[in-house]
Parts: structure tokens; sequence; C-alpha cells
């Protein structure tokens, strides 16, 4: 009782067992291997230089920027209509969420895949305009940057519509009818009302994307050629052929830097920048040009009369949207959706080939690849792993998570976001840095090539997906329920136990879902720690896809698409019966 008196004052100790995980498997190895890039005890900086003297090296990092920009410009200009579309469509809303939510939780190796079978040169798009006869010879559509850039907005663009639709859900669309109230055209009003309203959101989406391009491995090396190589890349050739660790740890770190740097001057930009005075520099540059300033203030006076007209004309005016305006967004909105979801589906038709080799549509029908999937017994060997694994991760993630998201929304504001972010660091740093550190800690640990490795290396990122669902959860939470429960003479324990966990029990089985999921479809760090002596099903078919294109993967492809879809209804099944059971709960206390 005396412990739960002092965690029950002091709740910031409920956040101990994630931050002792954390630092144990991620935040003590960063330091120790940005000690090893500094040649430590000698303190040199001969790695980096060293890094920057090879010109190929510095050719990739560059290349590593620019695909990685280049694929976030794509992801905004795409996901933010798609994101407005979504946030008018009313009714649909939820349908249309769901439809860009699931692919997120499919598997980013499935996708990858799945793009090999559509922009092969046996694929669907080569077949169809062969037997059109709109071409003669296959397209060269995959290892090159163009196949790249396909997977990778493929992959991130839901990233990018999910946190511009939450801002954009939250706008008061009244701004927008008193601005057309006021004469303004239904662009215009968009443009100055509601854009500068859903910069957040853009801000958010465009930082989470272009961190996670930073750290892609996968999807460049499938679908890429050799100038399509990433600095992810080259840090996993430096980690998996050499045994110079420093200069490993170098290049780590210099991804690690190009990261932190642009969420830095994103950060500063658009924080800063919005509603500060100009600076003296923009007011030197208006004083050198007084001409161009008068000419535009006499302009602007000559056409007062003008608008002054116009405006009064259109003045309370009803805005109307023409029909074409709809058709074209539906038809939009349409080719987003279909792009999200139709490799996945043709995953699935794919897998019932009846043929030695893969093609769409199948000439024949035949479940022969799910009859080899099931009775070899490598690829039920390696589900059966990420299946132990996943649960595991998933049952130490959701216990460990949940204290430390119940301490953290009783802290002050201030120190909650700050620990979050802490907290949350293995899932918005490169990849390829988290997995390094991690199989540098782990090594000094000896647990490179076990299980409890491979558990405790997955676990430190799914952590971070139950605390954010749970945080979540509690932030709509009356703790008034807890102190009535209290006054009643009912201890911490049975508070907790009758009050607290049932109304945030959805949020704990969501956290549980999501860590099963990152565990279930984890690589790379999978990968580092196990080195492939204690094979998963992703690594099974990273290692397929390398070797050869058995048919079998594609069966498994279908499998891990359909596995989404049992989630979430799982998961809508379990939020309705706990509706339920909270909506009967006063009945019986009556």
């Amino acid at each position: 009782m005396t412990t739960l008196q002092r965690i029950r004052s002091t709740p910031i100790l409920l956040t101990l067992p994630a931050f002792a995980v954390l630092f144990a498997i991620f935040g003590i190895p960063m330091l120790l291997l940005f000690a090893t890039s500094l040649n430590a005890p000698n303190l040199s900086l001969a790695n980096y230089v060293a890094f920057f003297e090879q010109r190929s090296f510095v050719l990739i990092l560059i290349q590593t920027f620019k695909i990685s920009f280049i694929a976030t410009a794509l992801c905004l200009i795409i996901g933010y209509p798609t994101a407005y579309l979504i946030t008018i469509a009313g009714r649909a809303r939820p349908i249309l969420l769901v439809l860009v939510f699931l692919p997120w939780l499919t598997s980013a190796l499935v996708r990858t895949y799945a793009w090999t079978v559509v922009l092969g040169d046996s694929g669907l798009i080569n077949r169809v305009l062969l037997n059109s006869g709109i071409i003669d010879s296959p397209l060269s559509l995959i290892y090159n940057r163009f196949a790249v850039y396909v997977g990778m907005v493929h992959i991130m663009l839901p990233m990018m519509i999910l946190p511009i639709v939450s801002v954009m859900m939250s706008i008061d669309t009244s701004l927008m009818a008193a601005a057309r109230s006021m004469g303004a055209k239904p662009f215009t009003a968009f443009l100055r009302v509601f854009v500068p309203l859903s910069i957040p959101g853009v801000r958010s989406g465009c930082i989470l994307v272009f961190v996670v391009c930073l750290g892609f491995y996968i999807t460049p090396q499938a679908l890429g050629g050799l100038g399509d190589t990433m600095l992810s890349t080259l840090i996993n050739s430096q980690l998996t052929t050499s045994l110079n660790m420093a200069a490993t740890a170098a290049a780590a770190f210099i991804l690690l830097a190009m990261a932190l740097a642009v969420l830095s001057v994103a950060g500063v930009n658009l924080a800063g920048a919005h509603g500060q005075p100009a600076s003296s520099e923009q007011n030197v540059r208006r004083r050198k040009l007084p001409s161009f300033d008068k000419a535009s203030r006499y302009l602007n006076e000559f056409l007062v009369p003008y608008r002054a007209r116009r405006w009064a004309g259109k003045l309370h005016q009803a805005q109307r949207e023409t029909p074409w305006s709809k058709i074209a967004g539906a038809a939009f909105l349409a080719v987003v959706v279909i792009y999200l979801l139709a490799p996945g589906f043709i995953v699935i038709i794919v897998s019932f080939n009846a043929g030695e080799f893969l093609e769409f549509p199948p000439k024949a029908v035949s479940l022969r690849w799910y009859y080899s999937f099931f009775n070899d017994p490598s690829w039920i060997g390696a589900l059966w792993n990420s299946f132990q694994f996943g649960v595991i991760v998933s049952v130490v993630s959701t216990i460990v998570g949940t204290l430390a998201a119940f301490g953290l929304s009783r802290c002050s504001s201030r120190l909650r976001s700050g620990l979050t972010m802490v907290i949350l660091t293995p899932i918005t740093f490169p990849i390829i840095v988290v997995g390094v550190a991690v199989y540098t800690g782990l090594a000094k640990l000896g647990l490179v090539g076990t299980n409890t490795g491979i558990v405790l290396g997955q676990t430190i990122g799914a952590i971070g997906y139950v605390v954010v669902i749970v945080l979540a959860t509690l932030a709509g939470f009356d703790r008034r329920l807890e102190q009535a429960a209290m006054s009643m003479r009912a201890g911490p324990t049975q508070t907790f136990m009758r009050v607290t966990l049932p109304l945030i029990r959805s949020g704990i089985i969501g956290g549980a879902l999501f860590a099963f999921l990152a565990s279930f479809d984890e690589v790379i760090i999978t990968s580092f720690v196990s080195g492939y002596a204690i094979p998963t099903l992703p690594l099974k078919m990273l290692e397929n896809l390398k070797q050869q294109l058995d048919p079998t993967i594609a069966a498994v492809g279908a499998l891990l698409t359909m596995l989404p879809i049992v989630w979430l209804v799982a998961l809508y099944f379990t939020l309705w019966r706990g509706r339920g059971a909270l909506k009967s709960a006063p009945v019986a206390a009556t």
C-alpha cells in the first residue's frame, strides 16, 4: 500500500520501466556508437573526414537527401488535396480514412514486392500495354529512379495524409463561409483562410515522411538500380561486410545529423516565421525600390472604385460548387485510393496463380502456392517465430507502455511533451541508425543471435506506439471518476481495476495490436540482431526476394495483406463490446 501511495504521489515513477529498457537497449548504445565514431578514447574526427573524402560517399549522401526530398514533395502534392477531399466527404469520411489507413498497416515489404509484380517486364502495366498494341517491347519501369519514387510514395502517402486530415477536421468551416460571404471566390477563400490553418498538419506530415525516407533501405534496394543507392544501403553494407565499426558509426551519425538538421530548420522556419516582423534585409530591399512601391500604391488607388463596385455586387452571394468540381474531386480521390489499394489486391490475385512463374491475370486458378507455403518447414518456422516474437513484444510493450502513458498523463504538459519525445526517438530516428545502435548495445550484452535480443530490439519501438495510443485515450479521461471512487473508500488498486482500466481498455487493446503489427513487420533491426540465424517471416521474404522469385512469396504476401483487415475487425468488435460494457456499467452499479 505504501508503494502504491508513493506512485500515486509521484506518477513519474511509472515511466521508469520504459526508460530503463530504452536507455539500456538504445540510449547507452547510441552514446557508445558516437564514441566509437570519434575513435574513443583518442577522440578524433578522422572517420568523418574519411567519409567526406570519399567522393562516392558524398554523392550517395546528396542522393539520399534528393530522393527523400522529392518523395516528400510528391507525397505532399498528392496527399494535401486527398486529405481535403476526405475532410469534406461527410458520411463517407470514415470509410475513406479506413481505405487510406489500411495500406499503412500492411507490411512495407509486401507492398514493395507488389510493385515488382506491377512494374516488371511481364507485370501488369507492360502486359496491358503489349496486349493493346500500344508498345512493341516492355517498358523499363523497374530497377530505376521512377520505380523507387513510386514505391516510396506508395508506402509514405498514408503517413502524409493522416496528420493533415487530423488538423483539417479541427478547422472551423464557418471561416470559409464568412470569407465567401464577403465576396471572396471559393479558391481565394481556400487559399487565404483554409491553407494557413492547415500548415501544422503539413509540417508534421512532411517531417515524418522526410525523416522516414532518409532511412529507407528495402524499397530502393528492391525497386532501384545501382545508381539509386541510399546512405542506409551503404551503412548496411559496411556493417555486414566490414569489420570497421568506426566508419559505420560515422556514416550512421552523418545520416542522423542530416535528419536532426532538417527537423531543427523546419521547426524554426515554420514555428518562428509566422507573425514575425519583416527582417532588416527585407526592409532594405524595400527601400531600394521606392518607385515600385509608389507605382503599386497609385495603381491600387486607381482600382479602388472598381473593386468597391465588384465587392458590393458579390457581397452575400451564395457560392455554388459546379458539378464538374465534384466529379474531378471524386475522380482524383478514386485514383489515389486505387493507387494505395490496387497493389495489395494484385498480390492476392497473383497468389492463386497455377503456373510456375508469376503472371497477372493468372491463366489458371490454383491453391498450389498456399499448399507450398504450409507444407514448407522453413516458411512455417519463420511464421511461427514471427508470431511468437509478436505476442511477446506485444505483451511486454503493452504493460511497460501503458504504465509509462499513465505516468506521463499525470505529469505537467511541458515535462510530458519532453519525455514523450524521448520515448518516441526509436520510431522517429532513421531506422537504419536505430538498428546499428541496437546491434551495438546487444552485442555488448552478448544477445546478438538470440531470441531475447530480438524481443528487446523490437520492444523499444513498440513501446512508442503503445504510449502514443494510450496517451490519446487518457487525454479524454475524466479524473473526477477516480476521485469519486476513492471518496467511497476504494483503494488505488481497486480504483484502477474497476474505474480506470475499463475506460482506457480500448486504447490498451489498440496499442497491443499496433505493437504486434510493428513486431511482425520489423525487418531492419531483426536482421541486424538475428544475423539471419533466427529467421522471421519478413526476413524469409527478404531473402527470397534477393535470391529467387519463388511464387510462394505471393501467397505469403496475400496472407500478410489480409492480416491488417483481421486486426481491424477484431479491434472494431473489441471497441463495440467495450462501449456496450461501459453503457451497462451504470445499470449494474445501480
